[in-house]
């Protein structure tokens, strides 16, 4: 055998130690190739002998074939070409078998070759487990099966939106591709998009979690399922709707409202002061404002938790439950109830129950209303929710509801109007003098505040790489805050609102109980360095545009 590889060395001209590395690595390239097709073909339940053998002899007699061809690059080329094709048939045939994490070479999984050891380790590290909605933890799936892709991919998913503090992801179809957005402190924000196979089979295991019937491609359905990681436990609601281009899905963190405290929601020391008393009062009306996603059921619900619940028969009336209240009953006004009731007789069904302190949430039809100041009349207290911008815009469209502004005036106890604004990231943010116009654009008093704070900017490595800030991940901010108009009602007050002509006279009569809009808490803010100058636009101007009257 020595003589022979001599001779055929000879005869092609190998004299080269470099040839003969280069022989010798593809050599034991081909070795291992042949052991993978042996091990992996019988894993995902193909022919074994007929792959193993077709790349053992294609490899075998190329090889033979490049020692005796005379030019050394042809020999190489005709190696690569033949080893490589059926090496690629059998990866073509094998990812046809297997769902889409499992199959190689994708773009996806030539990438994690190349990630990372820190972001590998990441991955495979997580301790991330689920239970149903039936409260059963969910076991592992069996490999290689449609539920195994989507375990993986919920993993992976999970694990991203968690370090990210993602509340929401959202789900779109478009085309071959899903698009990807996290909700981080309430923006969008847009991610690479994800493979249709991947997100097919993770809402489907989502689905499957949610107790959901998940061969329902075309109605909307939602449920809510649990998330552990290490100790922790995170209840997250998935919602999945039909569409033109498929099925979209949506998982929502439901947040721990029960826990949340009249002095965790972001009312200045004045404020609070003034509503802590709320829990002594026998009877009266208060009205919670806001516009769309302005944190108005955490303020419903903390409001609520004031009150002792042993002390007080405490019942809500809700749409949909954003988390279960402790020792509070809360009862769901459903679409099914719409065929034999209306929100107001649902609700004057509760009122018949005799609670003490009764939470109506999107209060906006008037039998509801009168219902609502009724009960005060009748020694309960009542907390609403409407939509509004202002404390103006919701004294407004309460009276219009009631129709009646001397009961108004006699049961109205407060009204509060808030938004919420994110935080500057207190490790990151960056200190800037303004100049003096800006100062008095916002009415800031430029004798008090030196310097305020704005996002820092992303500094990069000599490599161009993004040096992040490890709490915000370079967002700039962390968390949210609340930010309010409130007015307390005296005796005093009451008489002026009975007595005013207009709703802009009732908030002259405001401004002089010390009343201050929402731009000027929110510049209290900035000047404290808690959130941006253009934090307070982008928020303020999303008002502008729901206010604006839509061309007709």
């Amino acid at each position: 055998m020595p003589g022979l590889l001599a001779v055929a060395a000879e005869y092609g001209g190998y004299i080269s130690l470099v040839k003969l590395a280069i022989l010798a690595v593809l050599f034991f390239a081909w070795i291992p190739l042949v052991k993978w097709v042996y091990v992996d073909s019988d894993a995902v339940g193909t022919k074994v002998n007929k792959w193993t053998g077709a790349i053992a002899a294609t490899g075998a007699v190329a090889l033979i074939i490049w020692l005796f061809v005379p030019v050394f690059a042809i020999g190489l080329l005709f190696y690569l070409i033949a080893v490589g094709a059926v090496s690629m048939a059998y990866v073509m045939h094998r990812n046809a078998k297997v769902t889409y994490p499992e199959q190689v070479l994708t773009a996806n999984h030539i990438k994690s070759l190349f990630a990372g050891s820190g972001k590998k380790a990441k991955l495979t590290a997580g301790s991330l487990s689920f239970i149903t909605a039936n409260g059963n933890a969910a076991p592992l799936p069996e490999p290689r099966t449609p539920e195994a892709t989507g375990y993986k991919t919920s993993c992976r998913v999970f694990d991203d939106c968690l370090w990210r503090r993602a509340s929401d992801v959202v789900f779109r179809p478009e085309g071959q591709n899903y698009s990807v957005a996290y909700y981080i402190d309430g923006v969008a924000t847009k991610q690479p998009p994800l493979p249709k196979e991947e997100v097919e089979a993770l809402i489907r295991y989502l689905k499957q979690l949610a107790d959901l019937d998940v061969d329902e491609r075309r109605k909307p359905q939602t449920g809510t399922f649990k998330l552990v990681r290490d100790t922790e436990r995170i209840e997250w609601e998935v919602t999945t709707a039909g569409s033109t281009a498929g099925e979209r899905g949506r998982i929502v963190k439901l947040q721990e409202y029960s826990l949340m405290k009249m002095d965790d929601l972001g009312l200045t020391a004045k404020q609070l002061e003034s509503m802590l008393p709320m829990r002594e009062v026998e009877s009266g009306l208060f009205i919670i404002s806001g516009p769309e996603k302005s944190g108005i059921t955490s303020t419903l619900y903390a409001m609520l938790c004031n009150h002792d619940p042993f002390l007080n028969n405490i019942n809500t009336l809700e749409k949909t439950f954003a988390t279960e209240l402790p020792n509070i009953t809360q009862h769901r006004f459903s679409l099914s109830d719409t065929g034999t009731s209306t929100y107001s007789r649902k609700l004057q069904s509760i009122l018949r129950m005799g609670p003490d302190i009764v939470g109506i949430a999107d209060c906006k039809d008037a039998k509801s209303a009168k219902l609502a100041c009724a009960a005060v009349k009748d020694n309960k207290v009542v907390y609403v929710t409407i939509k509004a911008t202002s404390v103006m815009q919701a004294l407004g469209k309460w009276l219009k509801l009631v129709s009646d502004k001397d009961l108004v005036a006699e049961t109205l106890a407060g009204i509060v109007n808030q938004r919420l604004f994110r935080q500057l990231c207190e490790e990151c943010k960056q200190a800037y003098q303004p100049n003096q116009e800006l100062l008095r654009k916002f009415n800031i008093p430029a004798d008090k505040v030196k310097v305020l704070y704005r996002p820092a900017e992303i500094e990069y490595d000599k490599h161009g790489k993004a040096i992040l800030c490890e709490k915000c991940q370079g967002t700039g901010f962390y968390g949210r805050g609340g930010v309010f108009e409130t007015v307390v009602m005296d005796d005093k007050l009451k008489d002026e609102v009975r007595e005013a002509k207009s709703l802009q006279e009732m908030a002259s009569h405001f401004r002089r109980a010390g009343m201050l809009y929402m731009q000027e808490q929110a510049i209290k803010k900035v000047a404290k360095g808690t959130t941006s100058i253009n934090e307070i636009i982008r928020q303020l101007s999303q008002d502008q545009k729901q206010t604006k009257p839509k061309a007709k």
